[in-house]
């Protein structure tokens, strides 16, 4: 079986991509793109992804029970809880 091919930028796309990249924004042509007026169903950070660091962390038994008892990915949601924690705190931080 052959190995299909990873390679995602081809000669053809790298000549357009060093193009645009020299046209000024001004001289994009964005007619075809709708404008978007409505702003409320966006998604923030939908596409952001930190930088994650392993560490080691204590936790009681039964909180940690608790977290693997709702299904694989007990890690993301205790990412989940003190980010939306610090979210939340946000303010306070700052003196807000």
């Amino acid at each position: 079986m052959k190995a299909k091919s990873t390679k995602t930028h081809t000669e053809k796309r790298d000549r357009e991509l060093v193009a645009l990249s020299r046209l000024r924004d001004q001289d994009i042509d964005t007619s075809d793109i709708p404008e978007v007026k409505d702003w409320t169903r966006a998604l923030v950070g939908r596409f952001y992804r930190p930088i994650k660091e392993p560490v080691t962390i204590r936790l009681d038994a039964d909180i940690l029970d608790w977290l693997k008892s709702q299904g694989p990915g007990y890690q993301t949601r205790i990412n989940a809880l003190l980010r939306q924690l610090m979210d939340s705190r946000a303010g306070v931080r700052s003196g807000k």
